[in-house]
């Protein structure tokens, strides 16, 4: 397998169009048309994780974290990510990341916290929006469920629990063949009216190269006439963070220990207990600060997330418990769940958890 097929199958539960503005995701260093040896999984891409790549014989990095993050002028080695670039580099090592893309995923490191706490039913807690488009098109009227199938099955037509979903309209279309074309129907130089129907479908913004080769392949005009609008609806389905129920809701000392004892084996931080029981849950892996207020809004007794500073405690406006355990510690199953899905697809080589502890804090 070459690593553009093996990233192919991680952009399908994480793909990079739903990755941050800001961030950098994808292939960072390496050829994609490689052959894989073996693949080590890591939350983060330092210099002992290349010299374990060396060890176990891979030759594909598959990060959390990008180790590039802003844009690089030079590359002399004067700090640990030109050394880690450049140790990858002089073995022929391959890096990808996917970082805010699996974050987004309703799959991905907030799922996966929910499963480690027993949070049920979670939820994407901030939908994103300008995820989904909208194709209309028009095709002669014997032409169009043929056509609507296929669309449907390269992804269009979903709307939460229903697919095949489609609008369609009756009308008449014209249009004059010239000197160089060559008609479907009608005559060069004819102006000819053809009955067709007005197809809509909506899809999520990462079919969209698959749903246009379809529509292409499929119509049979010479020239396809087709729009696509991009939408302000939240796409359910896509997002940052999760809310979810416990099973049994819990007194918040208890709720705090349990979150220590799963999340954080050095101890968690937290704001003013409010003496009321824990049921509802939100989650966000990563520093999570800017998501406050939605889980509020949102009915949750608890968030957890990490990297809250000082004053941002004081948000909680005594209507919600909020719970640091850590950066590292919110991300640290995320490795686990890339290689569960990976060891799932793939059979022909080592997917391989790094065994590198790559967290920068260290506790008394």
């Amino acid at each position: 397998m070459k690593i553009h097929e093996l990233t192919h199958l991680i952009e399908e539960i994480a793909p990079l169009t739903y990755a941050e503005d800001f961030d950098n995701v994808g292939l960072l260093v390496g050829n994609p048309s490689k052959e894989i040896s073996n693949v080590l999984v890591t939350l983060d891409t330092l210099e002992s994780v290349v010299d374990e790549a060396i060890t176990k014989n891979c030759n594909l990095i598959i990060s959390f974290h990008p180790i590039i993050f802003a844009g690089l002028k030079k590359i002399t080695g004067k700090n640990y990510v030109e050394r880690s670039i450049l140790k990858a580099i002089k073995h022929d090592i391959a890096i990808y990341a996917t970082h805010t893309a699996l974050d987004n995923s309703k799959v991905g490191v907030n799922a996966k916290i929910c499963e480690v706490l027993n949070i049920k039913n979670p939820k994407i807690l901030i939908p994103k929006s300008n995820s989904i488009q909208k194709l209309t098109t028009y095709v002669p009227q014997k032409d169009a469920q043929k056509l609507r199938t296929a669309l449907f099955d390269a992804g269009a037509g979903n709307i939460g629990n229903y697919d095949h979903c489609s609008f369609n309209t009756s009308g008449i279309g014209t249009f004059r063949a010239q000197e160089n074309a060559n008609p479907t129907v009608g005559k060069i130089g004819v102006t000819h009216q053809e009955e067709e129907t007005c197809l809509t479908v909506i899809y999520e913004k990462h079919h969209e190269k698959n749903i246009l080769n379809t529509l292409f392949k499929t119509h049979p005009y010479e020239e396809v006439a087709y729009e696509i609008i991009t939408l302000n609806n939240y796409n359910q389905t896509v997002g940052l963070g999760m809310i979810g129920t416990l099973e049994t809701e819990m007194d918040e000392q208890l709720f705090l220990n349990y979150v220590k004892k799963l999340m954080n084996k050095n101890g968690i931080r937290h704001s003013k207990p409010l003496n009321k029981k824990v049921k509802k849950v939100a989650v966000l892996g990563g520093s999570g600060s800017f998501a406050i207020e939605n889980a509020i809004a949102m009915g949750a007794d608890a968030f957890i997330t990490s990297d809250l500073k000082y004053h941002e405690f004081y948000r909680a406006e005594n209507k919600i418990l909020l719970i640091d355990v850590g950066h590292y510690e919110s991300e640290q199953f995320t490795k686990n769940l890339i290689v569960e899905y990976l060891t799932k697809k793939i059979a022909n080589f080592a997917i391989i958890l790094s065994e590198t502890n790559t967290n920068p804090i260290y506790y008394l």
